[in-house]
């Protein structure tokens, strides 16, 4: 079996569980994880023993945020919380910083010190939290300041699964963006579903455009995105599994029952995280 990096991991321990609203209960059991283990949590030692079991050496941890109710965000995984498990685990972890851009010049400094002082690789949007499409220019100095930095951006594109949030992330959104910033690496991840063409199509047209599989399980994937993988996207495609939302185990032993060919599995498994992340001295 194929080593591989998960480039959309979720830290669940109960340090950041026990702060999920009670508005989520009902998307945990739609998604079947449960809203019982949610509010438990699960420890980062079980997390990497669930992880070695499938077969999956390292992954980007993220530091995710959603929108504001009043004055009070809905709920953020710190940077430092997920500093203190990169830092504890330097060969399974990096971590990823969540953006919220209703607070521009807070998060602006929460992304720089994230990658300058604790070597985050990148960043994380989920539009639907803030109910603006990825092109809405208030996310500009964002991708702005990634790529100053010169960190891919990871974008939740298709629809909103959460029952209260209204679906804002078409990936066709993407093309605007990936226009105007074409020094920026954009992953649109979720896999764009249900418009999965239209995910495909902008990977396709835009250089540093690319698509992130997780969230969704391998045997639900569209046959047009396994054949993208295994042809002409075998470059631009990414593995994640959104973890806990998809299982380790499951995702890499649904994905060994693909037909994909050995090269391009292995660029969808390793080789395009490492280029595209630039992790090349972590591996």
């Amino acid at each position: 079996m194929t080593h591989a990096i998960d480039i959309v991991v979720n830290l669940w321990n109960e340090e950041v569980t026990q702060n999920y609203p009670a508005e989520l209960d009902q998307f945990w059991d739609l998604i079947t994880l449960g809203k019982d283990t949610t509010h438990k949590g699960i420890s980062v030692e079980e997390q990497i023993r669930r992880m070695d079991a499938a077969n999956i050496q390292k992954g980007l941890l993220l530091a995710t945020t959603g929108g504001e109710v009043g004055s009070r965000i809905f709920f953020e995984k710190h940077i430092d919380i997920i500093q203190r498990v990169c830092q504890a685990h330097p060969d399974r972890f990096k971590g990823i910083v969540g953006i919220n851009p209703s607070r521009i010049m807070e998060w602006i400094g929460k992304l720089e010190k994230g990658v300058r002082e604790y070597g985050f690789v990148g960043a994380h949007i989920y539009p639907h939290w803030f109910g603006k499409a990825p092109d809405d220019r208030i996310y500009y100095p964002f991708y702005a300041k990634c790529a100053e930095l010169g960190v891919p951006v990871q974008i939740q594109v298709g629809h909103s699964a959460q029952w209260f949030l209204e679906t804002v992330g078409r990936p066709i959104t993407l093309d605007r963006v990936a226009i105007d910033f074409p020094e920026l690496k954009i992953i649109g991840i979720h896999i764009g579903h249900p418009w999965t063409e239209e995910m495909i199509s902008m990977a396709w047209k835009h250089r540093n455009v690319f698509i992130g599989v997780d969230a969704h399980a391998p045997k639900y994937w569209d046959q047009s995105l396994v054949q993208f993988i295994n042809t002409r996207g075998q470059d631009k495609v990414l593995f994640g599994t959104d973890w806990p939302i998809i299982g380790f185990e499951r995702a890499m032993t649904e994905l060994e029952q693909l037909e994909l060919r050995d090269t391009p599995k292995r660029k969808l498994l390793l080789e395009n995280a490492v280029r595209v992340y630039g992790l090349q001295d972590w591996i």
